[in-house]
């Protein structure tokens, strides 16, 4: 079976031996993805919703390259650093994925690797 790996050119990728997403036959698995653009800056400081339209970007992009789109999404699950701003996550994922509905999962963790990151969102897809 033939294995894609998808990059979005970030040094980290290299380094820490991850790729953005990785293609294996039809199944598509986007890594944690957060809102650090390809400069490492973060989008969005202090704001879960800017920060989580440019997590679902940086997921399409990826998910794109693979020869899928956000409606082949089955599984998103969100890791966010404090669960009482859950609901402006949950809000962009609801205004993206409310025709979709795939299987969600919403967590709180301690901490990410850059503290003004507000949250991390994974994603998988299946194309039909």
């Amino acid at each position: 079976m033939s294995r894609q790996l998808i990059s979005s050119g970030t040094v980290w990728e290299k380094k820490f031996g991850y790729s953005r997403a990785v293609k294996v036959g039809n199944l598509v698995f986007v890594a944690g993805t957060t809102a650090a653009n390809e400069n490492g800056e973060v989008v969005g400081k202090d704001d879960v919703y800017q920060q989580a339209i440019f997590i679902y970007k940086k997921i399409e992009k990826a998910l794109l390259e693979a020869g899928a789109s956000m409606q082949n999404v089955v599984r998103i699950r969100t890791f966010i650093t404090d669960m009482k701003r859950s609901s402006e996550a949950l809000k962009v994922q609801g205004e993206i994925f409310s025709e979709i509905r795939p299987a969600a999962t919403i967590v709180e963790t301690t901490a990410l690797i850059n503290p003004d990151l507000l949250l991390e969102i994974e994603a998988d897809a299946v194309i039909e």
